[in-house]
């Protein structure tokens, strides 16, 4: 869980993926009404945006964000489980209308399919604890201080390329590497912190997440390059979301805290 940068390198290695799955003719958004259906692709290993339940059934953020997308278009929800490499291509082929699953908009993934307005962000910054002096995340780079990292994820070989005098310890996965964190056993970790809300709170330590990220990611909708209409449609939708707190509202429930980079609702989309 949680190899969030990891991932989404992966996808943008396979770009070529992308550009094998033949174009369809999309829904169109009166399509998708007559049909009372909204088809929405949603990875299931991304918790707490998407993951199975006891029941075996897909929940998580996406899901509950899709359902509220659906009700106002006064649909039901037919949640397809995706995965990072086939999400795009099933957008293309016509067999889902609207891929989710942490879609970062990035200009290659724009050439074969179109984005909404961002959904949500990820932020790729430092998690420390209160009483740390670092700024930024270059202030980690000084051979007093120890990072503490998970062993195979991506943020490691940043580290290695942009913070090399620190000192890092590695371990096996995130609720070791937090809890590690929260004892003292290190001063920070650099990895997309939001998605490690549900750690964070199961440790009684004030928490700090640095101001100044090492970037920031923002995820929308994607739709096939013929769907105009439905992306349209889906822009006044999120913005409607955002404007109400819906979105922020459904973030809290799952991340167990409040989106770190706020999208805001933007009248300019």
């Amino acid at each position: 869980m949680l190899k969030r940068i990891a991932m989404r390198l992966a996808a943008l290695t396979g770009a070529a993926l992308l550009a094998i799955a033949a174009p369809a003719e999309a829904r169109s958004l009166d399509e998708i009404i007559s049909s009372g259906t909204l088809k929405v692709g949603v990875n299931p290993t991304l918790p707490p945006l998407g993951k199975f339940n006891e029941k075996n059934e897909i929940t998580g953020f996406d899901v509950d964000f899709a359902t509220e997308i659906a009700k106002m278009l006064g649909v039901k929800l037919e949640v397809v489980q995706v995965g990072s490499p086939d999400r795009i291509p099933f957008v293309t082929a016509g067999k889902i209308d609207v891929v989710m699953g942490a879609l970062t908009r990035n200009p290659e993934r724009a050439k074969v399919v179109d984005f909404t307005v961002p959904v949500h962000t990820e932020v790729f910054g430092v998690l420390t604890t209160d009483g740390k002096p670092f700024q930024s995340w270059k202030d980690l780079d000084k051979p007093e201080v120890t990072l503490i990292q998970v062993r195979g994820t991506t943020p490691v070989k940043f580290i290695e390329e942009n913070i090399k005098q620190a000192k890092v310890t590695l371990l096996d996965n995130y609720p070791d590497a937090v809890r590690a964190l929260a004892q003292g056993r290190g001063d920070a970790m650099l990895d997309v912190v939001d998605f490690v809300g549900e750690h964070m709170s199961k440790h009684a330590v004030k928490w700090k997440i640095l101001e100044a990220p090492v970037d920031v990611y923002y995820c929308g909708m994607g739709v096939a390059k013929n769907a105009a209409g439905l992306k349209d449609w889906l822009n006044v939708a999120i913005f409607e979301m955002h404007r109400k707190g819906r979105t922020d509202a459904i973030w809290k429930t799952w991340f167990g805290m409040e989106m770190i980079k706020s999208v805001g609702a933007s009248p300019f989309f």
